[in-house]
């Protein structure tokens, strides 16, 4: 039977429910990184060490009985490291293709501004065009295919801080951030009770339902006021005022895909003005460049895009 918009919306929140087993008090965060994968597009977590990125990126793996492969990206890092390469085999007299931990559905990048601009380049092609070119010859990834990357605020030396254009790629970027005290005393408690660092996380879904969740993100209706409404909030970050580089049309289609995955995850088949609110930090931040005088200030991108959205008239939907 087809899915349909109730089905997707009950399965997004049991696989949240799921994960929040292992994540505690990050609920949001959870939503957030759901609408990412229900969207088909990639992810960025800058966040400082320590906060279960990794973890949770591996949990939603695992309720999602997607394959995960991760990298721990290293100044000494290869593309080939990356895409795999080909090697000689001496019994058959020919090359055979070893394949890199690319070949996956869901790819964590750890710390991926440790890597060279090179090596961080090979995830670019897999990223926006879900294949990647090992000696000439061309691979199409089998769907679905999700990069998860990490980079650390600080301790910037000795790394390489992605380019503003491999930043433009991601769908979006998310923080964890620190629990509070009573999620932190849950956290002891619930390590103390199962007595290992491991998390059993049951399996919801399969690769192919997953698809199917992604195909009705697809069959969302988008209300042309609410088409309007992203644009005139993209247009809004390149006419700010502190801002040198506002979003590309990369943020337009970044808002489209996740408020429609956030209509999905809320069981209706419409998006509203909501959705594009709930979602448009995590969508357009990264996207912007400051000018020299904002930027040394410490002006944050996000709040930047808090006062677009106060300044954007809102449509009305029936």
């Amino acid at each position: 039977m087809e899915l349909n918009i109730e089905k997707a919306s009950k399965i997004g929140k049991s696989l949240i429910d799921e994960v929040s087993t292992a994540i505690v008090g990050k609920r949001t965060v959870l939503q957030k990184t759901l609408l990412g994968i229900l969207a088909s597009g990639n992810i960025l977590f800058e966040d400082y060490p320590g906060l279960a990125k990794t973890m949770l990126s591996n949990c939603f793996a695992d309720t999602l009985g997607c394959d995960f492969k991760r990298i721990q990206f290293t100044p000494d890092l290869l593309p080939a490291d990356i895409t795999g390469s080909f090697i000689y085999d001496r019994e058959r007299g020919d090359f055979t293709m070893r394949k890199g931990p690319i070949f996956t559905n869901i790819l964590l990048a750890d710390e991926v501004n440790r890597a060279p601009p090179k090596t961080q380049a090979a995830l670019l092609e897999a990223m926006q065009e879900k294949q990647t070119t090992i000696e000439g010859e061309t691979h199409k990834l089998d769907p679905p295919f999700i990069v998860i990357a990490t980079q650390n605020p600080i301790e910037y030396e000795g790394t390489y801080p992605l380019p503003e254009a491999q930043v433009d790629r991601f769908l979006l970027r998310l923080e964890v951030g620190y629990p509070s005290r009573d999620d932190e005393v849950e956290i002891l408690r619930r390590r103390k009770d199962r007595k290992k660092d491991d998390v059993d996380i049951k399996r919801i879904i399969d690769p192919e339902t997953l698809i199917e969740m992604q195909n009705v993100v697809e069959k969302v209706h988008l209300d042309d006021d609410i088409k309007r409404y992203i644009v005139n909030i993209v247009q809004k970050t390149r006419e700010h005022r502190q801002v040198e580089v506002g979003s590309s049309p990369r943020g337009s289609l970044a808002l489209m895909k996740l408020s429609t995955a956030n209509a999905v995850l809320r069981g209706r088949d419409y998006v509203v003005p909501d959705d594009i609110k709930f979602i448009a930090k995590e969508a357009i931040s990264h996207r912007l460049v400051l000018k020299p005088g904002p930027a040394i200030e410490g002006v944050d991108p996000e709040d930047i895009v808090k006062d677009v959205l106060k300044e954007v008239p809102v449509p009305k939907v029936d």
